[in-house]
């Protein structure tokens, strides 16, 4: 069938080259986005034209009129090709046209009969001609691995994923605006490092062939950075691209995005009001779209139970296999029945947007984002949800033991933060900053003067996911290099902040001033902000296993 296809479409491609027209067309800038042709169109008001250009995704030939609708990154609208309105090579050309090939159409802008916003076509122009077809028609393409393997298929078919990622861009243009308008300049540090630090993961290795050396893919800019504020640029922040040779899950994937930020002078509670602000302001770009949202989720639940009581009803006069439309409507009921239930939420959301607060659905819950968020020691957390403190290290163990957490050959720190992992962080769904983590495990971080054996972090977690880690930053050499050479038994395996990086002691010899620093996963920011529940449905090209044999 596929071959039938491509052959129709070769054998279009040739007649079109026949018509003397370059079916991979050439230069054509004088296209308006499709978003701003309907925003502009005025009812009853003559004279209107348009000038747009998208991919065709759905053609309806009438004989001499065809109508067409034809999609671009901002939204899709109709367009009527006239055989009495077009050149006679130029309806040649309509003729010849087939789903998925990019054109422009120009000409005057009005209302059909049925309300539609069409251009009647009196320019016809091919710039790319598809060979192969789009998949599932108009319908898009839904099977999720191959819209992840084939991102372009799927941006050109799902106006949802096109959204999706166009929010991204919007998401980081505006924090860049925020930290610029803040002081803070945007910097680059290497993605090739001869010492791999700043996390706790394990990194890619690869060789540099001139020089001769091995070297590792950037787990994390963060000593780079801090150089810089040795310097003396003392707001810096970069949106960095990161490589941890780790698994894959709904929310991990080997590369990532990082905003990693440092302000000197600050301290971790200037990082939470950062942080605050980021993502509460980010979200608030998108709440006004809540309630438009509930609308459409509501008039797709009505067609499904249209579609419903039309099958039933053409069943019952026996126009229909009965068997069939019963298999169909119980399809349609349980699509139905979720998009209910989404809507639901969306409506939820609306509501307490109506009353002022930053609300975003995020698949059966509604996170509110509205400023101050809470914020709770990591003590207070285990006590709360474990029934242990931190200070009592054989209090934890135990507890570890009845949860079937393994606790031996791990130092205390190591098992203190597998039960707040197993206890703790399945009940933090709500934004919330956990501070004061055990020292043990903050290698980078400054102590509490009142008590060394806390570290002044704090993790920020929403719906069950660390968004962000940020320190009140260690500028002591002597105990840097110290946290350094110490080793902590129970990490896992090369998963350690504890690699010597002897020229950042030296920088800090040469006086770091005190900072705050600050790291937030951006791919998780657009998770939540998009209700998106997996990492490879807001990354253009996530890292998929190999393709599998046909």
């Amino acid at each position: 069938m596929l071959e039938k296809v491509q052959a129709d479409r070769l054998s279009n491609l040739e007649a079109i080259r026949v018509l003397g027209i370059d079916p991979y067309g050439g230069r054509y800038d004088t296209a308006e986005d499709i978003a701003s042709v309907r925003g502009r169109y005025v009812d009853d008001t003559e004279g209107q034209t348009a000038d747009a250009a998208g991919r065709l995704v759905l053609i309806r030939d009438m004989g001499k009129m065809i109508f067409a609708t034809f999609r671009d990154e901002t939204g899709q609208m109709q367009i009527a090709l006239r055989k009495n309105k077009l050149d006679e090579t130029s309806w040649h050309l309509a003729k010849l046209l087939d789903l998925g090939d990019v054109v422009a159409a120009a000409g005057p802008l009005e209302k059909t009969r049925t309300g539609e916003i069409t251009i009647w076509v009196e320019r016809l122009t091919l710039l790319a001609k598809s060979l192969n077809p789009m998949p599932e028609k108009f319908h898009g393409l839904q099977d999720i691995e191959a819209r992840t393997r084939q991102r372009y298929l799927d941006l050109m078919t799902n106006p949802d994923s096109m959204a999706r990622f166009r929010k991204r861009v919007a998401i980081i243009e505006h924090m860049r605006q925020k930290l610029n308008a803040r002081g803070y300049l945007e910097v680059d540090t290497p993605v090739l490092q001869p010492i791999y630090g700043g996390a706790a993961a394990r990194p890619f290795t690869t060789h540099h062939n001139a020089l001769d050396m091995n070297l590792f893919m950037r787990i994390s800019p963060e000593l780079y950075l801090k150089r810089l504020l040795v310097g003396g640029m003392h707001r810096v922040y970069e949106f960095s691209r990161n490589f941890r040779n780790e698994g894959i899950d709904s929310s991990h994937n080997p590369e990532f995005t990082l905003l990693e930020l440092y302000e000197a002078y600050a301290d971790y509670e200037v990082m939470m009001e950062i942080t605050e602000e980021l993502v509460s302001t980010a979200a608030g770009l998108f709440t006004p779209q809540v309630g438009a949202e509930a609308d459409r989720l509501a008039g797709q639940v009505g067609r499904l139970d249209e579609a419903c009581a039309s099958a039933s009803r053409a069943a019952e006069a026996g126009k229909v296999d009965a068997d069939a439309v019963g298999v169909a409507n119980e399809r349609r009921r349980a699509e139905a029945d979720a998009l209910r239930s989404k809507a639901a939420v969306y409506r939820q959301a609306e509501s307490m947007v109506a009353d002022g607060r930053i609300a975003l659905p995020f698949g059966d819950i509604v996170i509110d984002y509205t400023t101050p968020w809470r914020r709770a020691t990591y003590d207070e957390l285990l006590r709360e949800h474990a029934g242990v403190s931190m200070t009592e290290p054989a209090a934890c163990r135990q507890k570890a033991r009845q949860l079937g957490i393994e606790e031996s050959n791990k130092d205390d720190a190591v098992v203190i933060n597998e039960l707040f992992e197993h206890t703790v962080e399945p009940h933090l769904v709500q934004p919330v900053f956990v501070k004061d983590y055990p020292a043990e495990l903050c290698p980078l971080t400054r102590r509490d003067p009142n008590d060394p054996s806390v570290a002044l972090r704090f993790e920020a977690f929403i719906a069950n996911m660390e968004l962000g880690n940020a320190y009140t930053e260690l500028n002591d050499p002597a105990v840097q290099e110290a946290n350094f050479a110490a080793q902590v038994r129970g990490e896992a395996e090369g998963e350690t902040m504890r690699v010597m990086d002897e020229d950042f002691v030296t920088a800090l010899r040469h006086g770091m001033p005190p900072a705050g620093g600050l790291g937030i996963g951006i791919d998780r920011v657009v998770m939540l902000l998009t209700d998106t529940r997996s990492i490879r449905d807001v990354i253009l090209f996530p890292l998929l296993r190999p393709e599998a044999a046909p």
